[in-house]
């Protein structure tokens, strides 16, 4: 049986993933701050994207994404497992990412990725300290 502490915390960490999505779907890239410790891992080269530091790719998103005229992210099956010291977390989740291509043609690229992420508990609460991207489809239509 999970605890009230085990139940709070992936609670949380499920909100994290919401918070996420809603910051990069809202172009709300500073919302990140509060998503990702300072010196997260981010890697999202099987989707054509970057690798890197959390500032760096927060940098790369603020310049890159405002160029896709709509998109948004789906998640699904949210995987959360407290570690043994109750300090830490991992996730894997299945998010559904289409993302319209600018120009006249009106093609969107449809991305299916897993997310495996990591998580510590800060002092601000949970924040997450390495995301990386397991690609599962694309497509351009």
């Amino acid at each position: 049986m999970l605890s009230l502490e085990e139940i709070s915390d992936r609670l949380e960490i499920q909100q994290l993933l919401i918070d996420y999505s809603t910051a990069i779907d809202g172009k709300r890239f500073d919302d990140l701050d509060a998503v990702f410790t300072p010196d997260a891992y981010i890697d999202y080269r099987v989707s054509g994207g970057v690798d890197g530091r959390f500032p760096e790719v927060k940098a790369w998103l603020k310049e890159v994404l405002p160029n896709f005229p709509a998109y948004y992210h789906m998640l699904g099956n949210v995987d959360v497992r407290i570690g043994a010291d109750g300090n830490t977390a991992t996730s894997r989740a299945i998010c559904f990412n289409p993302m319209v291509m600018g120009g006249d043609a009106g093609q969107i690229y449809f991305v299916g990725i897993w997310y495996v992420d990591e998580f510590v508990r800060t002092e601000a609460g949970w924040r997450m300290s390495k995301r990386v991207e397991e690609k599962a489809f694309d497509k351009l239509v």
